[in-house]
């Protein structure tokens, strides 16, 4: 174990290792213990029961919270015909015509969301070897590829606090919330959006308990565990 410094320890001390927090006490011990000098993320962690090795326990979805991520947002948009006008009057901080897809062939990659229509979807799947590892690549089952009439819509979204999750190999997902700086309605409300739309993806080939902790953390704090009970009976109050 890598050692702690003081002030991790010193926020660590606050907490019971022997019991689980209640959303609204969690919460608030979140905001009595950060200590960092930035605005940190607050991520939630969760250890499900599924297998991820079978495919009918596959955990993925898009969760929009209400309160945002905190985070700027840059959107571009692969798009052609009318989908360009659409796209630049719906405010899409980039629209990539030709030249940019050049730009992007040669490792530009400053922005934080893609959004493409189906009839492009041709020239975008060649740049898969640069969006891929980035998380950048438009993908049906994200809703980030989607008609041109509806790509108003789909860039309110990303800006709004669209997160995407997918459970990794060893059966965990990880989704941030917020920023410290949310204040506790923020985060709660947050988090209960995302509580809602985690259970909606259960698999079908789950069996039993679904969801085995949850956890909340800053960026430089210890984790906090909820009260699973508690925590998974939130529901959003939008």
């Amino acid at each position: 174990m890598p050692k702690r410094g003081k002030n991790y320890r010193q926020a660590d001390s606050q907490l019971d290792r022997d019991q689980t927090y209640e959303p609204v006490e969690a919460i608030k011990l979140l905001h009595e213990m950060a200590f960092a000098k930035f605005d940190e993320t607050v991520d939630t962690h969760w250890r499900l029961n599924v297998d991820p090795r079978h495919a009918d326990q596959q955990v993925r979805g898009v969760a929009m919270l209400p309160y945002g991520t905190g985070k700027q947002v840059r959107v571009l948009v692969f798009t052609q015909g009318e989908g360009l006008k659409i796209a630049e009057e719906a405010g899409a901080d980039y629209v990539a015509d030709d030249e940019l897809i050049k730009q992007i062939e040669g490792g530009w990659v400053d922005w934080e969301v893609s959004i493409a229509t189906p009839d492009v979807m041709g020239k975008v799947g060649r740049l898969g070897r640069i969006l891929g590892r980035r998380g950048l690549m438009p993908n049906p089952k994200s809703g980030t590829i989607v008609k041109a009439e509806d790509l108003p819509l789909a860039i309110k979204e990303a800006r709004m606090g669209r997160v995407e999750f997918r459970v990794d190999r060893t059966s965990n997902v990880h989704v941030p919330i917020g920023k410290i700086s949310f204040t506790d309605e923020q985060l709660l409300g947050n988090l209960s959006a995302l509580v809602e739309t985690m259970l909606a993806a259960r698999p079908t080939g789950v069996k039993g308990m679904f969801v085995k902790t949850l956890t909340i953390t800053t960026t430089m704090g210890p984790g906090i565990r909820l009260d699973l009970p508690t925590a998974l009976a939130l529901q959003t109050s939008v």
